[in-house]
């Protein structure tokens, strides 16, 4: 039973009294002023609400005519630090970044289409994409047609005919790695008044800059080269200040919300990219050449490999970390013997990490097309993908050659 006392202390509007041990362990510390510094990384902000002292300033935030955070789908410093170094480096003027990379391009096509609209997309893509323009898009009546991306008179038909409102490449394609004339294919869809949007996640802003050859939107999996730690998941749009506004809206509405944590980690990542690229280029350009000569190696796919047939996209000499090969002559069970002997390179189904890995396409992106299909496709039985990482080229030739020993 509560005594007389205690009901007058727990119905007093006595401010200055002591507050309970619940109330002390629940607010003291918080919401305090920080002295005259700044820390030298970005922090993480772990809130998904932020207070406000003045409701006119938070009516001002929430009406968008000031600056701030309210809630985190709406917006976080540490997500909102992140967005401002990706616009910077791809030379956008916003970004938006999302929980991974599919819900980046998601958002980047959605913003773009209604039922009755056309999209020429390029053939040779991640395959997941193609799962994406033709199983979602599709099921909203939205249609597609596929074309070689280095076909341009291909590409040039395809848009006269469809009229399409948006025209989607990747830079460097996946898993054939066909470097893409962004400038060319940009005038097809300027002139066809369809967005352009290109995949730049093989690429990097470090090697390419789509937006300067005529991209209207660029989108990345952040999960790759620029987290490039293989310990987060994520993506983002970049494009101009008035597009953004569409996708900001959209983006508040489908909720795919990176946490604080994760733009942390990416920022991390981003600030040794051009370390990092830098020296995945020189492993991936030392392999190619490597097994370019090698008995057991059919085929080597590289945008280096012949630097005549390389569209002049590229911000400086580096081709990228991505090589994709056929080994000579082998079946599923040989390309599964080669991978499990792999003692460093190691057989996953990501990229762009530190660590060099190894994807067998047929068994994990092409899986849902069976072999006449992967072959149509230029997806032979015996093609692996390889994400070269930043260890020594010597090593990671000498792993290849023992593994291919045994094929």
């Amino acid at each position: 039973m509560i005594s007389a006392t205690d009901q007058t202390s727990a119905t007093s509007t006595d401010v200055t009294r002591p507050r309970g041990f619940a109330s002390r362990a629940v607010h003291v510390g918080e919401r305090a002023a920080f002295p005259d510094s700044a820390p030298s990384n970005t922090p993480i902000y772990a809130s998904s609400n932020f207070c406000f002292n003045s409701m006119n300033k938070l009516d001002a935030v929430f009406e968008g005519s000031e600056p701030g955070f309210v809630y985190n789908r709406y917006g976080n410093p540490t997500v909102a630090a992140l967005e401002a170094v990706l616009a910077d480096l791809e030379g956008g003027e916003a970004a938006i970044v999302v929980s991974s990379g599919m819900a980046a391009l998601h958002l980047a096509i959605l913003h773009e289409v209604q039922a009755g609209d056309h999209i020429v997309a390029a053939s040779d893509m991640y395959r997941a994409i193609h799962s994406l323009l033709t199983d979602v898009f599709g099921a909203l009546g939205v249609g597609t047609t596929f074309v070689d991306v280095n076909d341009l008179p291909a590409i040039e038909a395809a848009v006269a005919e469809t009229k399409p409102r948006v025209v989607l490449i990747e830079t460097i394609s996946n898993p054939l790695l066909k470097v893409a004339d962004i400038r060319e294919i940009g005038a097809v869809a300027r002139a066809s008044h369809a967005t352009f949007i290109v995949d730049n996640t093989f690429a990097t802003p470090y090697l390419c800059n789509p937006i300067a050859f005529g991209a209207d939107v660029v989108v990345h999996s952040t999960t790759k080269y620029l987290g490039g730690h293989g310990d987060v998941t994520g993506g983002a749009v970049v494009s101009d200040a008035d597009r953004m506004q569409g996708l900001i809206a959209l983006h508040r509405l489908a909720g795919a919300v990176p946490s604080p944590f994760d733009a942390w980690l990416t920022l991390r990542g981003i600030k040794t990219l051009a370390l990092r690229v830098r020296q995945q280029s020189e492993n991936a350009a030392a392999i190619a050449a490597a097994l370019a000569v090698h008995p057991k190696v059919a085929k080597v796919y590289y945008p280096g490999i012949d630097e005549e047939t390389v569209p002049d996209i590229f911000c400086n000499t580096h081709r990228g970390g991505m090589i994709s090969f056929e080994i000579a002559g082998a079946e599923r069970d040989d390309v599964f013997r080669f991978m499990e002997a792999l003692r460093l390179i190691r057989p996953t189904t990501s990229l762009g990490d530190v660590y060099s890995l190894m994807l067998y396409p047929g068994m994990s992106t092409h899986r849902d097309l069976d072999r006449p299909e992967r072959e149509a496709a230029g997806v032979a039985e015996g093609l692996v993908r390889m994400s070269a990482g930043i260890e020594d080229a010597s090593d990671l030739i000498l792993d290849l050659e023992q593994a291919l020993a045994i094929v």
